[in-house]
């Protein structure tokens, strides 16, 4: 096919075929079902092949440079050193190899190498794609907008937009709307990922439902700020263009430099929204995380009990009730360092508080370790207060610009981790504290956006959105490799870092403050859209709940909590005995079952006002079902199962009856639940031999 400048990414299911054309313009021609070599190359008999354009139309580049005649998004922008803004590319070569394909690019005049790769992995319908910016010469090159992918949907006669959009306690929540013509662009501007959007989108033709149709779906591995741009083209098709930093900044690339793109995952499937989420579960688990094998422990967590007021000694006390309920990582959360009695002082300063601990944290760790569990710590280290001995040392080192205020939110200032002697000190210091100390769990937190984000020394400031993310990634990266037995939660104030990119360096994430079991539903409905359990925190605290001040049972709080990482962050000293002893049972319940929540198969479930989730994991099936109430007094439907054998028997481990597999899927499982208001129920099927 490479005579005819033709080449297909092929995934087990899947191709992606892409063409140069006779211009050297990069053109998607195919995402959808995997065409066999004879199919690929009739696309360019079709009537709007590169080769034969469909006069009046606007051609679609897999490559969004764009040309003279392209008015819509273009993905590439870049300003040379003379003014000059338009790209003339040429091709120069293709280059494969093990899973990769790579389209090398020069421009006609200017000093600039283009490198666009594809990779695919085996056993994943995922193909992940990035680009390369090398400026080959000596004046410096403005790089204004440089997207990781250009993915080119196959024309639909009604669109869909799937996103996640949210607030603080609120993130995640799933909508589906129908695509307008012209560019609709999400995205961040604050410096993290956001809760306000997550880099994620799926489009599908209108009709798709959970279980059946073709959906299309993009992921940015970015943990920055980002945008990405949907447009809709006057004849119905779809170009969906993913990539970091927003507008208006850009970045000088200087003479011999090289600016690397993160990744754009894209996904095409064809078994409705469950079957693209499941896929995207699978690529994590697979090609993400760091130790995608590993169950994560069941965790408490003391803010909820303590927030700032707390003394070691109230610290061990926890633990002792929490290592009671069979909690197996004890994570002190903030006030544990400096002159952190509130958060109007101390963060920078990661030395523990002299009064709260004159012994520093080895007596804490030592007793956390003698009950039998992991000890775990918050840090905030992007984060400073102005009352703190760093930022006095130091106050040149935060995000400011000149003859400006330097507004405070939550009384801190956020570091300027773009510079590498910022990112040098904090890595240093963390890499002291985990060294002195037999912490196995770092809680990494970021609370606020960045406002007034200048550098002012800088010869290049706008670069300070690209280069504290990566530096982030690299501290990260290098506390993982001195302290290999570490394991790291990402949290930004709940859900405003969660990404692959802070996934490939971390083992769970923090999904949202909101900690009520009924808001809780939706926002894990919409992560698990695209992340999986295995990294989804949930936390079951106390009730009414902190921040709803909603009244919901104990059993239906860890109900809910047991479809991800099951956490508990009440404040154990005023829980009854009674509540103490059934979470003890819940827990483990949890411990049972957890292996196939956090690595199986999810399937969601609906049946009237009863929604659930199904986990289906080697011949365990685990439904854990919830509902808030019922009208009427009606009886709640049987829950219709998913991907069981129909041929099987399954034996319900709560009753002892046997079930047909067939039966489960056409006319569902009566859940049982109680008919008072907030019922919910844990259920475990074993198929039988």
């Amino acid at each position: 096919m490479h005579d005819s400048r033709l080449w297909a990414i092929d995934t087990p299911n899947t191709s992606y075929v892409v063409a140069v054309d006779e211009h050297d313009r990069l053109r998607g021609l195919h995402w959808g079902p995997k065409l066999s070599p004879e199919q690929a190359l009739a696309l360019l008999d079709l009537p709007a092949s590169p080769f034969r354009p469909v006069v009046g139309r606007e051609p679609r580049f897999d490559l969004g440079a764009g040309s003279a005649f392209q008015y819509g998004h273009n993905g590439l922008q870049v300003r040379f050193s003379d003014g000059t803004r338009d790209l003339e590319l040429v091709f120069a070569e293709a280059i494969e190899g093990d899973g990769d394909l790579t389209f090398v690019f020069t421009d006609r005049h200017y000093p600039l190498e283009v490198r666009t790769r594809y990779r695919s992995h085996p056993g994943s319908d995922v193909i992940e794609r990035t680009l390369a910016l090398r400026n080959t010469g000596i004046e410096p090159i403005e790089v204004v907008r440089a997207d990781s992918a250009t993915w080119v949907v196959p024309g639909l006669d009604t669109p869909r937009l799937s996103q996640l959009h949210g607030e603080w306690g609120a993130e995640t929540q799933l909508t589906r709307t129908t695509i307008p013509y012209g560019e609709t662009v999400i995205g961040s501007r604050r410096g993290i990922t956001s809760h306000q959007a997550n880099p994620w989108v799926a489009i599908d033709d209108g009709e798709a439902t959970e279980t059946s149709g073709p959906v299309w779906s993009t992921a940015l591995a970015w943990s920055g700020t980002w945008r990405i741009t949907v447009e809709k083209g006057p004849t119905g098709s779809v170009v969906v263009s993913a990539g970091f930093g927003h507008d208006p900044i850009a970045i000088r690339l200087g003479g011999g430099e090289t600016l690397e793109t993160p990744i754009a995952a894209g996904l095409h499937t064809t078994g409705g929204f469950a079957s693209a989420a499941s896929a995207w579960h699978d690529y994590a688990l697979a090609h993400v995380l760091p130790h995608p094998d590993e169950v994560r422990p069941v965790l408490y967590n003391s803010w909820e009990a303590t927030e700032f007021d707390f003394t070691a000694e109230d610290q061990m006390r926890l633990a002792d009730r929490a290592a009671a309920m069979g909690c197996e990582l004890f994570v002190m959360d903030d006030g544990w360092f400096g002159a952190r009695v509130n958060d109007r002082a101390g963060l920078g300063d990661w030395t523990p508080n002299p009064e709260r601990f004159p012994d520093g944290l080895g007596p804490l760790i030592k007793h956390v370790h003698g009950c039998g569990m992991r000890f775990g710590i918050w840090v905030e280290p992007e984060m400073v207060n102005p009352d703190s001995d760093l930022y006095r040392a130091h106050p040149d080192w935060v995000y400011h610009q000149p003859h400006r205020r330097r507004t405070e939110a939550r009384q801190q200032l956020v570091l300027n981790l773009a510079r590498p002697d910022v990112a040098d000190y904090l890595h240093a210091r963390l890499d002291e504290l985990l060294s002195e100390n037999a912490i196995d769990f770092v809680k990494w937190d970021m609370n606020r956006p960045f406002t007034e984000a200048g550098w002012p020394d800088s010869d290049d400031p706008d670069r300070l959105w690209f280069d504290h993310t990566r530096n982030l990634y690299a501290i990260l990266d290098r506390l993982r490799a001195d302290h290999p037995n570490l394991r790291i939660e990402s949290c930004s104030s709940g859900g405003g870092r969660v990404d692959f990119g802070i996934l490939r360096r971390t083992d769970q994430v923090w999904t949202s403050d909101n900690t009520d079991a009924v808001d809780r539903i939706a926002i894990q409905d919409g992560f698990a859209q695209v992340y999986p359990a295995r990294v989804m925190g949930a936390w079951v605290t106390d009730s009414p709940n902190p921040l709803t001040r909603r009244e919901v049972p104990l059993d239906f709080r860890f109900h809910v909590a047991m479809a991800g990482v099951l956490a508990v962050g009440g404040d154990l000293r005023i829980w009854s005995d009674e509540d103490q002893a059934r979470g003890a049972e819940l827990v483990a319940d949890y411990k049972r079952i957890r292996e196939a929540v956090q690595l199986g198969r999810r399937h969601p479930l609906r049946a009237g006002a009863v929604t659930g989730v199904q986990y289906d994991r080697g011949d365990r099936t685990v439904v854990l079902v919830w509902r808030r109430a019922r009208s009427f007094g009606y009886p709640d439907p049987l829950l219709k199962l998913h991907g069981l054998d129909p041929d099987a028997r399954y034996r319900d481990e709560r009753t002892g009856r046997v079930h047909h597999g067939a039966i489960l899927a056409a006319h569902g499982l009566d859940a049982g639940l109680d008919p008072a208001d907030y019922a919910s129920a844990m259920i475990e099927l074993t198929r039988l031999p």
